[in-house]
């Protein structure tokens, strides 16, 4: 059985750079601020799974941004995602992690509702498979687990779209790789979305259109 190493795909809780897309909703204080509970969220869902290493991939890089000053857990392992677009910078985790004997559970920090539960259902799911996928309703994916490394599951992906996980699994199926596919679940990216935010990381939020970008 390969050890399990969680990967959180991380940005840094900065106005204009994360979250975005919630400007208009929440202003840049309220969706810097949800950015930052989603993160602390993601993190403590990865430890509370209890599956092994639970290591930030973060942008910047550490001495780019006092992630210190974020008051994470410890026992995290830290790295850097580095140059490129989303898929070169995934692509370099699965293989290094996989490189090293490990499977892999690559998440971000945008899907509330990926608990420990269901982490630990991905990481059982690669007992058995090669792949995992954890899709989203708007057409791309909270996870996806790895057993062995392949790069044409992050080359020239239509990031962003709503065809990643479709063309994720059409990947897949090309390298004969058994895949397991889990309940889709929502992102928060866009206002609209807001409607499946937890009440616990609502709590508080700025929610009126007075600051914009």
């Amino acid at each position: 059985m390969k050890p399990v190493r969680i990967v959180v795909i991380a940005k840094a809780p900065i106005a204009c750079f994360c979250k975005t897309r919630l400007i208009p909703a929440l202003g840049k204080q309220g969706a810097t601020e949800l950015a930052q509970r989603m993160l602390a969220r993601t993190v403590a869902s990865a430890l509370a799974a209890g599956l092994g290493t639970v290591e930030l991939c973060v942008t910047p890089g550490l001495q780019a941004f006092d992630w210190r000053g974020l008051a994470l857990p410890a026992g995290l392992a830290w790295t850097e995602q580095g140059e490129g677009d989303l898929g070169e910078r995934m692509g370099r985790a699965a293989q290094r992690v996989t490189a090293a004997g490990e499977a892999i559970l690559l998440i971000g920090t945008d899907c509330p509702a990926l608990d420990s539960g269901l982490l630990q259902r991905a990481a059982a799911a690669l007992q058995g498979h090669d792949a995992c996928l954890v899709p989203t309703a708007d057409g791309g994916y909270a996870l996806l687990g790895l057993k062995r490394f392949d790069p044409t599951l992050f080359d020239a992906m239509p990031w962003s779209t709503d065809a990643v996980a479709a063309e994720t699994r059409q990947r897949v199926a090309a390298l004969n790789w058994r895949l397991c596919t889990l309940p889709t679940l929502h992102d928060i990216d866009e206002p609209e979305d807001l409607a499946w935010l937890p009440v616990e990381l609502r709590a508080g939020l700025t929610t009126s259109t007075q600051t914009h970008p």
